[in-house]
């Protein structure tokens, strides 16, 4: 724990590319005819559905008996739902009166007991907020937010922050006390320039988080909010450059294009007629195109720099074509207006930037189960999938997708495709969950993760993995007058000069590759994770439920379920909703050591 910092409230939304699968994989449970029975009898039976506040209590737990119960609360507007120790959130996709209220935080905040009241995020939000001082010794909390891209990760980690900045606010201020209030309202502006900067509208998403963020609050002994800290992982920058089709760039360029003043159109060239490659799909008119709200946020955080405009006219750039590749590239007549006006607003100079532009570049559970078993406790083993073998094909050593990646990279091989399939199918002959689509023309592979297979293109898959800044770029941004791209582009100094006759001094960097940054973005956030005390909230989408009634319906008329992709269906492969119930029914998924129980 830091000194200035003893406790931290933590929360973490995965990475946005993790959006789910394209089709669902059957689980064959083999019941016999009792538990059919006991499914029977549970829903044929007088309870009521909707009282059941926590699957444990659900019996016989099964896929059937917990979507029943989930439906059945989601009918009466009740979308918390507790499975043990996690949080089972159906996102409604409609505004609902009083659930995220002050109100109501007051109250989860004041009780006494956070049992008495009905699930919800809030009751996650206090029981970590109380473990910050009650446990001993004192350990961090960390709130893991899962699901889906659309599912509400992003709205709920709003509403987390919004409620820590509600109840870690000091409600006598002494003197000097201005400053926790501004740490306060710095919390809640970070979330719209986050959100400007780093997501956008995709075609299953209108805002969509396109990058991962761990989001760190500090409180005092005194429980107060003193600072916060937010590390962001694997920005998606290629969709500065590159949006898929009906998809959009990041929210931050539409916003400065629809709500920018007259005088800061004058002033950034922005006329409304003018057209720019890099914003496409601008017809669309979204609730995240609102610009006031981030530009009063991020006069608050205390920035005022606004170099984006200068990459809008950056990305209208052309260049003639050239046989010869020697040369360097030529820029088109209406090109070099463009340019002119991009040095201008990224503070560059004009000179520097047209030579940098022309340069061309070459491209060449189980365990926990077991625990019990050894320590002579009875136990009946609950099954469960195993995902571990299609962990190893992605990152395992010493043959993986990820190492013969970088080993491509390392060694610039020859990008050829149907090479690195060949590979790929060699080295991983043996692993059940990789193979490849044989009806595809172009090379391919497939992976069968948890909730299903997906496959995947090859083709300049070894290029993206390389991920290369150009060094002329970086010193061009570094001789910028901009005060935000001097942060970001900092001059190193170095006070020994380099021997030219020093073959060590002149050695190349050695090359960090995308896989090799996201393998040691999740090893860093998982070490940081096992220091914690983790709390869970898993979101699902409506349509969860609304398949769940599909399946049942093409059951009683004795049909196979299958997902638009023809893959088997199955409700639970989407997060394992009937697997954690019994788990945690039998069972403490978070344990603490003897000593530390009887000190508390």
């Amino acid at each position: 724990m830091e000194p200035h910092h003893p406790t931290q409230i933590q929360a973490l939304l995965p990475f946005p590319f993790a959006t789910g699968a394209n089709g669902f994989t059957a689980h064959h449970s083999g019941e016999d005819n009792s538990l059919d029975k006991e499914v029977g009898s549970f829903l044929s039976g007088q309870q009521q559905f909707s009282c059941i506040s926590d699957l444990t209590k659900v019996n016989p737990v099964t896929t059937t008996t917990v979507l029943k119960c989930l439906q059945a609360r989601y009918a009466i507007d009740v979308f918390y739902t507790k499975a043990g120790c996690s949080l089972v959130a159906i996102n409604p996709f409609r505004p609902v009166q009083s659930l995220y209220s002050q109100e109501l935080m007051k109250e989860y905040h004041t009780v006494d007991r956070l049992q008495e009241l009905k699930p919800h995020i809030f009751i996650v939000a206090e029981e970590s907020y109380r473990n910050v001082q009650s446990q001993i010794p004192l350990v961090n909390q960390s709130i893991i937010v899962s699901g889906e891209s659309g599912a509400g990760k992003t709205w709920t980690s709003r509403c987390l922050m919004k409620f820590y900045a509600t109840v870690a606010a000091s409600s006598d201020i002494p003197e000097g006390g201005i400053t926790v209030e501004r740490v306060e309202q710095r919390v809640l502006d970070s979330n719209p320039v986050m959100e400007a900067f780093g997501n956008a509208c995709t075609l299953r998403n209108n805002n969509s988080s396109r990058f991962g963020k761990y989001i760190q609050l500090h409180l005092n002994r005194s429980q107060l909010l003193t600072s916060a800290s937010v590390q962001t992982f694997l920005l998606e920058k290629t969709r500065v450059a590159y949006q898929a089709p009906q998809e959009r760039n990041f929210h931050i360029f539409y916003q400065i294009a629809k709500g920018a003043t007259l005088d800061e159109r004058r002033e950034w060239d922005l006329l409304e007629s003018a057209h720019f490659c890099w914003l496409p799909n601008s017809e669309k008119t979204l609730e995240e195109d609102c610009f006031d709200v981030t530009r009063e946020a991020m006069t608050h955080l205390g920035i005022d720099s606004f170099t984006q405009t200068g990459l809008l006219h950056l990305g209208n750039i052309q260049f003639c074509e050239s046989e010869d590749e020697a040369q360097l590239c030529e820029l088109e007549d209406l090109a070099k207006g463009f340019a002119e006006t991009a040095s201008r607003l990224l503070r560059v100079p004009g000179e520097q930037l047209l030579d940098t532009l022309r340069i061309r570049t070459i491209t060449a559970g189980r365990q926990r189960q077991e625990e019990y078993a050894e320590e002579g406790l009875e136990w009946s083993f609950v099954d469960y999938q195993d995902n571990q073998t299609c962990l190893d094909a992605i990152e395992g050593n010493p043959v993986s997708i990820f190492s013969l990646l970088n080993e491509a990279c390392r060694l610039n091989w020859t990008s050829n495709a149907a090479q690195f399939q060949s590979r790929i199918e060699i080295a991983l002959s043996k692993n059940t969950c990789v193979s490849r689509d044989k009806f595809r023309k172009e090379p391919n592979f497939i992976v069968s993760h948890y909730a299903g297979s997906v496959c995947y293109r090859i083709e300049s898959m070894v290029e993206k993995n390389k991920d290369p800044v150009p060094p002329e770029l970086v010193l061009l941004l570094q001789q910028s007058q901009d005060a935000l791209l001097q942060k970001l582009f900092p001059v190193e100094e170095t006070n020994t000069k380099p021997d030219e006759n020093d073959t060590k001094t002149q050695a190349k960097p050695a090359l960090v590759t995308v896989v090799s940054k996201f393998k040691g973005s999740l090893e860093q956030l998982m070490e940081i994770l096992h220091s914690t005390t983790p709390h869970y909230i898993r979101i699902s989408f409506r349509s969860f439920l609304e398949r769940y009634g599909l399946l049942k319906k093409l059951k009683k008329r004795n049909l196979k379920a299958t997902s638009s992709q023809g893959n088997d269906f199955s409700p639970d492969a989407e997060n394992g909703k009937s697997v954690t119930p019994p788990i945690e029914e039998e069972g403490d998924t978070l344990q603490s050591e003897v000593q530390d129980i009887l000190q508390q």
